[in-house]
């Protein structure tokens, strides 16, 4: 457990390192290097340079980029033919309450119709009504 918790540090005391400067310490022809200037003997400040970038790096970014243009053109082109669609069902929805209105208009009125007939004309009008009801429950279930 110990080892492990060493090594963690180790890696954390590993990324900060290449973040600071390093000294090339010399005493009695021993070399070190350390993050402080020596107290003792020669001391010369190293110049750490910036890690390269990488082509693969920036191959890769670009490669990035390009999907994500592609990405947001292909949500682009989802969102436009779902708004299409619902615009469609819309306009088919509206048309369906409408003609269900205008045969419950017909039932009302041929049932009007049936209660004003005279003993002759009655049982025609109430035939008449009778089949727009059914026409309605046919059309418009609810």
């Amino acid at each position: 457990m110990k080892a492990m918790v060493l090594a963690f540090g180790m890696c954390a005391l590993v990324g900060t390192a290449a973040a600071q400067t390093v000294y090339k310490c010399t005493v009695d022809g021993k070399v070190s290097y350390g993050e402080q200037p020596c107290a003792v003997g020669k001391s010369s400040e190293l110049a750490v340079p910036p890690a390269p970038e990488s082509k693969d790096a920036a191959q890769a970014l670009e490669r990035d980029k390009a999907r994500l243009a592609a990405l947001q053109k292909e949500r682009s082109v989802v969102a436009a033919r779902e708004e299409r669609e619902n615009a469609r069902a819309a306009r088919t929805a509206a048309a369906t309450r409408q003609k269900c209105e205008r045969l419950r208009l017909q039932v009302k009125w041929a049932g009007e119709d049936a209660a004003r007939a005279g003993k002759e004309a009655s049982a025609s009008a109430r035939l008449k009504a009778r089949r727009q009801a059914e026409a309605l429950a046919v059309q418009c279930p609810a």
